[in-house]
């Protein structure tokens, strides 16, 4: 009899055992470092006026404090907060612009900002598995991207179009009971909030918190919609597409040379194809091999009276884009890669990567072609201090895509741009 009790005894202690654990297992949030310094040599020369520009040591510090919980089954969150500063920054300088979607992309002061927090709830709507999210996507370091940030997983976009933050609602319909890995996700967000009446001032007319003034001022809402998804993935093809649309994209009234007006419309298209591996068992070295190739486009449609891309014309003006990449084991460490990349735009290419790591601006974006090369490696072999060595050359036959404003006149240029970069993290 008291052996029967015991037993009974340690069954009940199992079950609330098992049930603590189910519940810690929820009730928490995970948290995460991403600890990185670099310091990078930056060298500018424009061939037709003889001008130079460099600088030998440009240091940076950024710092990713990311976040995950899961409280019950089919809902988890995420987020990361951002610090990514030069030595020795000062605070933030309103001169300069930044947008709250932008700047912790940006090596600028050591203000924590919001880089991503979201939710995702995922469910069945009968054999149809669908999920809903809504908070600052993980857009940046997408599709292709993660490669040459020496990122395992890649985000949530094609980072030919799309490599910023944004602020957005989100359906996904897996499709993958019909097609092998695909996907859809709808996207609908906010880029820009127009001009609203004043919460603060002595003004007594600002008596209408946050209303919409529009009207008055030209300064539009800029919202965007988004289809981003896997075509097919088995996890060693995998084809990607990507289609956005801008509402009230900015550009410059011809009349008033304003510039901060809802002055059309955008669309941007990007389809990829990335090869995990070459063949099917030839070796360990070209199952290793990664290929990527990607090609996108950009329709800047103007409305009457405006101008998007500083033609002057009024016009609506496109541009294309081709990106390939090579990465390989380096057979030097246990693994580190090797990686090439090439890229290429036309005149009027104008993507929205205002989040490219690269402290000579966008390569993605350039108007002209860009090379690059790096090794990803882990420093002394330790996972936790992933590193990198990288090289990054543009040559600018048009005006500068900087920040993607596509309102700046793209006139014919000869500007070289070369950025090599020395980078070692904490990971964890």
């Amino acid at each position: 009899t008291r052996i029967a009790k015991l037993e009974k005894k340690v069954k009940k202690n199992k079950s609330t055992i098992t049930e603590v654990k189910v519940h810690d297992a929820f009730d928490n949030i995970k948290f995460g470092v991403d600890f990185r310094n670099a310091v990078e040599v930056l060298d500018y020369k424009d061939n037709e006026t003889g001008e130079e520009a460099d600088n030998s040591s440009l240091l940076t510090s950024r710092l990713y404090l990311t976040m995950a919980a899961a409280p019950m089954q089919g809902l988890i969150f995420k987020g990361k907060l951002a610090i990514y500063s030069t030595w020795g920054a000062h605070l933030y300088d309103h001169s300069a612009g930044l947008k709250d979607w932008s700047a912790s992309s940006k090596a600028t002061d050591t203000l924590m900002r919001v880089k991503e927090a979201y939710f995702v709830y995922s469910t069945k709507a009968g054999d149809q598995p669908v999920s809903f999210s809504i908070g600052r996507r993980p857009s940046t370091n997408g599709f292709l991207a993660n490669h040459r940030e020496n990122e395992p997983e890649a985000g949530s976009p094609l980072a030919h179009i799309t490599n910023m933050e944004v602020n957005a609602a989100m359906v996904k319909l897996d499709w993958s009971r019909f097609v092998s890995g695909a996907y859809t996700k709808f996207v609908y967000g906010r880029a820009h909030t127009g001009e609203a009446e004043g919460v603060y001032g002595d003004n007594w007319e600002k008596r209408f918190p946050y209303a919409d003034i529009d009207s008055i001022s030209e300064d539009d809402n800029v919202d965007f919609f988004v289809a981003v998804g896997d075509a097919y993935n088995n996890g060693q093809y995998k084809i990607m597409y990507q289609w956005a649309h801008i509402f009230n994209t900015k550009g410059r009234n011809l009349t008033t040379d304003v510039t901060k007006v809802g002055a059309g419309k955008a669309d941007l298209f990007s389809l990829g194809l990335q090869v995990s591996g070459i063949g099917d068992g030839i070796s360990d070295f070209l199952d290793d091999t990664t290929l990527f190739v990607s090609g996108a486009y950009s329709y800047y449609d103007a409305d009457d009276g405006y101008d998007l891309l500083g033609s002057g014309s009024g016009e609506s003006q496109d541009g294309g884009s081709v990106w390939a990449g090579v990465i390989f084991p380096d057979m030097l460490t246990e693994s580190g890669k090797i990686g090439f990349e090439y890229n290429y735009g036309s005149k009027y290419w104008t993507p929205m990567t205002w989040a490219e790591d690269t402290a000579i601006g966008s390569k993605i974006a350039v108007r002209g072609s860009a090379y690059e090369a790096y090794w990803n490696f882990n420093l002394f072999g330790i996972e936790y201090l992933p590193s990198q060595i990288r090289y990054t050359y543009a040559q600018h036959d048009y005006t500068p895509n900087v920040n993607c404003a596509g309102w700046v006149l793209s006139d014919p240029v000869d500007i070289e741009a070369q950025d090599l970069r020395f980078s070692v993290s904490y990971r964890y």
